[in-house]
């Protein structure tokens, strides 16, 4: 069985890339990373140009001896998150055609278990994670209802009676599905060309509009109308509540490398689980040392003192 991990990134999302792929390491991940990013790539991030495959501006950095992230340039005008798809659809088609599990990751989620439980997982279906935010989202629900439209309009037909709304930050997928990704990228283009939303923008309409989040809504619809089976598991499948183990997900801003831990905590924002484990993984024996030691003890002192704070100030 082989499997890939790739993810999207720019600007100082290269701090969440090191995050993830310093997990991956400590959860048994043996293999290679595919990397897309737009502008310029940090100087932690600076590899040997690759001669392995066919992609202009491509660099690889040899992580260990059984870890390499392959960086490779995008030339798209879209938002990163709208071009996830259409990623993913280019590694297995031009690149590497024999992998059988191709596993996307937000930049700014951390595993935290064995590495072996995602190839299991997806052999059970495509896997994806419930959203914390407008979870409970019946099938009668009347964006899902409108939803329903979108999918006859496209020639398909309902095969999964999802009822909850799923989190379009990490998806994984075996070969025998590529599928959902074909329906998930038709999607995301009936959203743009058909709807005209716009693809630069993450949003661009509100949530009475079929198309609130193109990328994550349309997500949503494929889970609904792909023939491929999907195996869901609830929000606490990213930490977005108490219980989970599989993987951790920063939602929202600041992210945990540009957080202000003590301001926030005397606004009533105490430091979260998804912090906490950024910064676990940014220490001890890891690959990546993109933060200097002064700076990683900072941040997790400053982390110490704004739980403490957190005791004494709470948000309503």
């Amino acid at each position: 069985m082989s499997s890939i991990v790739c993810t999207l990134f720019e600007k100082n999302y290269h701090y969440g890339i090191a995050g993830l792929v310093n997990s991956l390491y400590k959860q048994g991940y043996k293999g290679e990373i595919f990397v897309g990013y737009k502008g310029a790539l940090p100087k932690w991030a600076e590899g040997k140009s690759s001669s392995s495959f066919n992609w202009v501006g491509s660099t690889t950095l040899n992580v260990t001896n059984d870890i390499e992230i392959h960086f490779l340039p995008l030339d798209t005008e879209y938002h990163l998150t709208n071009y996830k798809a259409t990623f993913m659809l280019k590694l297995w088609r031009d690149l590497r055609s024999d992998c059988t599990n191709l596993f996307y990751f937000d930049p700014d989620i951390v595993i935290k278990c064995r590495w072996s439980f995602y190839e299991e997982w997806v052999n059970h279906g495509v896997a994806m994670v419930h959203e914390i935010v407008s979870n409970d989202l019946p099938f009668t629900h009347p964006i899902r209802m409108e939803w329903t439209k979108v999918i006859h309009s496209i020639g398909k037909i309902i095969n999964h009676q999802v009822s909850a709304y799923i989190n379009g930050g990490f998806c994984g997928v075996n070969i025998r599905d590529i599928e959902f990704l074909e329906t998930w990228e038709k999607l995301i283009d009936t959203a743009i060309n058909v709807y005209k939303a716009d693809p630069k923008k993450f949003s661009s309409f509100d949530r009475t509009y079929p198309f609130w989040s193109i990328d994550q809504d349309a997500f949503n619809i494929t889970a609904m109308c792909t023939t491929s089976p999907i195996s869901e598991m609830g929000p606490e499948g990213m930490d977005l509540t108490y219980g989970g183990w599989t993987m951790s997900h920063a939602t929202g801003t600041p992210k945990p490398w540009s957080k202000k831990f003590i301001s926030n905590a005397f606004k009533g924002k105490a430091p979260s689980l998804p912090d906490n484990l950024y910064w676990l993984n940014m220490q001890g024996a890891v690959p990546l040392n993109v933060h200097s030691k002064a700076f990683i003890k900072y941040k997790v002192t400053s982390m110490l003192i704004a739980k403490f704070i957190g005791r004494f100030y709470h948000r309503p």
